[in-house]
């Protein structure tokens, strides 16, 4: 009976860690019903129009990615991931799999840990979110264990501030949002490094319910 009742708390608790767990939309600021989006990465810097990556998204219901598959600008496969009860799958195809688990931790905050099937460490991130689910900050804690501070403004993203372990800026990227549709997500978006002046282009095409 012990040994019952310690079971059932298990499953409950990871019942509730998993559905605790940020939504992908709110956490990148994307409005409800979405359905399904296709997001390219140009690189614009120098007078230059150059796509570096697309990626395909498939949404659950509630706001995570169910699946996503990103190539780069000749059509080659550069990665793909599935989300699992527990865990996301992301595979490669240079490489193993990464196995990738998230931990929720108090003061709205989740730990992702990924893994390959040997159960080695690849990376892990601290992610520390915002009351509206936006993302406040992501620490790194395994590679360069730099921080990525988010700033927002008339509820846009407007500039994430990179630190280092000191606390030193090692950049800042500057973040406008061009154009938007009607349900508020951003259709256009340029990210502009004020270290090297590299600048992006983000375009994201949503599918509705």
């Amino acid at each position: 009976m012990k040994v019952m009742r310690i079971l059932c708390f298990s499953i409950l608790f990871l019942a509730i860690t998993s559905c605790a767990t940020k939504k992908y939309t709110k956490a990148n600021l994307l409005p409800k019903g979405i359905k399904s989006a296709t997001e390219e990465v140009y690189d614009v810097s120098n007078g230059q129009r150059k796509l570096l990556q697309k990626k395909e998204m498939v949404f659950t219901k509630n706001g995570r990615i169910k699946s996503s598959k990103t190539v780069d600008s000749d059509g080659k496969l550069l990665q793909t991931t599935e989300k699992k009860l527990w865990f996301t799958v992301e595979r490669y195809p240079d490489k193993d799999s990464y196995y990738c688990k998230t931990r929720w931790k108090p003061n709205q905050r989740e730990r992702i840990s990924c893994y390959t099937q040997k159960q080695y460490k690849q990376n892990e991130s601290i992610y520390h979110y915002n009351k509206n689910g936006s993302i406040d900050k992501i620490v790194d804690n395994f590679d360069t264990f730099h921080t990525r501070q988010f700033h927002y403004a008339n509820d846009e993203l407007s500039k994430i501030v990179i630190t280092g372990k000191d606390n030193q800026k090692i950049d800042e990227l500057s973040i406008k949002c061009i154009s938007e549709d009607e349900k508020g997500t951003c259709l256009k978006q340029t990210r502009a490094s004020i270290k090297s002046n590299k600048k992006e282009e983000i375009l994201i095409n949503p599918k509705y319910d």
